[in-house]
């Protein structure tokens, strides 16, 4: 059976986000990113305080962005972050759209991998913390 979780957060671009052209600069979207990200894995009680004290860090090791429209100060934009994937890495999608007329201006995913904190080593399979959280224990 698959998994779809996701959050949605709400927020509006602050003037020191913006680049010379008045528009969201594109480094700050991974930030967006971040905040929809951690309402999700709040959501299931797996932020990364608890993934710390679970022993296992998950860096991201990969993110994919595809901007369609510019976002600009003051918009109020919806940011959703949705678990597509956790068997073997956490992989989620985000979309960013316009508040007011849904219309989208940015896709996203990123890809997280669980490295053992005593070891350093990187897991070829989620640890099974993350099952329990997500309630798919084996």
């Amino acid at each position: 059976m698959k998994l779809e979780l996701y959050a949605e957060i709400e927020l509006s671009p602050a003037f020191h986000d913006l680049d010379p052209m008045d528009v969201v600069w594109h480094g700050n979207y991974v930030r967006y990113f971040e905040h929809a990200r951690c309402a999700l894995l709040q959501s299931f009680g797996y932020d990364y305080p608890q993934m710390r004290d679970s022993g296992y860090a998950w860096p991201v090791v990969d993110m994919r962005c595809k901007y369609v429209r510019p976002a600009r100060y003051g918009q109020r934009l919806k940011v959703r972050a949705t678990l597509v994937e956790w068997e073997n890495r956490l992989k989620i999608d985000y979309l960013i759209r316009d508040a007011d007329t849904g219309e989208v201006l940015t896709r996203a995913h990123t890809i997280q991998v669980a490295v053992d904190l005593r070891t350093g080593e990187m897991c070829l399979v989620s640890p099974q913390v993350l099952a329990r959280k997500l309630g798919r224990e084996a």
